[in-house]
């Protein structure tokens, strides 16, 4: 019964980490441009796997050397988050902008080809690529892990009441299964409206409403606003 508590307690840990604010605006610019629903949830694990990449490194670092007060001092990493979260805002109602969407899609790089005698130049777009996709939300995620440095810890450490390191890496490996968990169903969540109401008006008025949200709660934070979590 013991086991079992601990890891229901993980799990329900890592599932309402995975609903910090920070983590649902930033993702969610993104998810809306997922072209269907299959593509936002494969987004929503790339970008649970790059936060829980940094965050448990930076868990293990701090519980290893938890005699050293000075190692939970990583807030300057909070704005890191702040500004991503005004660029990916700002990036997002940008691309709503047709002249700079154009610019944005034909970014490229250029082959030369040979045909009959003559050279010329093909471009091919590598912007809308899956992989491109998922790197930028690997790359989000391992931003927010990095931002949650001793946060991990002190929610694992009292809650869970962990004292070996194996029993860290017991309560990570479940925690994170949480953070899956949570961010997949966000992704599908969010991406309802637009297959709902597969419009182009609808799709617009969620992107834009998604980076006006991701643009004021960066602010917010740079002001020095604490962040918050729906589930408290």
């Amino acid at each position: 019964m013991d086991i079992l508590l601990f890891l229901g307690l993980a799990l329900a840990l890592g599932f309402k980490h995975s609903y910090d604010a920070d983590h649902l605006v930033a993702v969610s610019t993104v998810l809306t441009r997922a072209p269907g629903s299959r593509r936002a949830l494969w987004l929503g694990l790339s970008w649970a796997v790059g936060h829980m990449l940094t965050a448990a490194v930076i868990t293990i670092f701090l519980f290893l050397a938890k005699e050293y007060t000075g190692l939970a001092s990583l807030g300057w990493l909070e704005t890191a988050v702040a500004v991503m979260l005004v660029v990916i805002g700002g990036l997002g109602l940008a691309l709503e902008y047709p002249p700079v969407r154009k610019r944005w899609d034909a970014l490229f790089h250029r082959h030369e080809h040979e045909h009959a005698g003559s050279r010329h130049d093909h471009a091919h777009p590598h912007l809308r690529r899956p992989t491109r996709e998922h790197g930028l939300m690997m790359g989000i995620g391992l931003v927010h892990g990095l931002a949650s440095n001793d946060e991990l810890l002190v929610l694992l450490l009292p809650v869970l009441a962990v004292s070996s390191l194996a029993s860290l890496l017991a309560g990570l490996g479940v925690f994170t299964l949480g953070v899956v968990l949570g961010m997949v169903l966000f992704a599908w969540a969010v991406t309802y409206p637009t297959r709902r109401w597969s419009t182009e008006k609808v799709q617009r008025a969620v992107r834009v409403a998604a980076a006006i949200l991701s643009l004021v709660y960066g602010i917010v934070l740079l002001l020095g606003y604490p962040g918050f979590n729906p589930f408290g």
